[in-house]
């Protein structure tokens, strides 16, 4: 995985909100930021993402304004 990619989802996934905002921030476009938005979603809801995976889905979300 290119170091960029892996940084950012470490970031994405890292459970802390600030460092959640700043990663979205980071992304160019909105169509980026849905994209990112759309695959945290998939990963709340479907099978094969272990439990860690998709508490730091639901971090991302909430610290995003879109996760309960």
């Amino acid at each position: 995985m290119d170091k960029w990619l892996e940084k950012f989802w470490g970031e994405i996934l890292s459970r802390e909100p600030q460092r959640i905002l700043a990663a979205m921030s980071s992304l160019p476009d909105e169509e980026e930021r849905a994209a990112i938005i759309a695959h945290l979603q998939r990963m709340t809801t479907e099978n094969g993402w272990l439990e860690p995976q998709r508490i730091s889905a639901e971090a991302a979300l909430a610290a995003l304004g879109i996760y309960k």
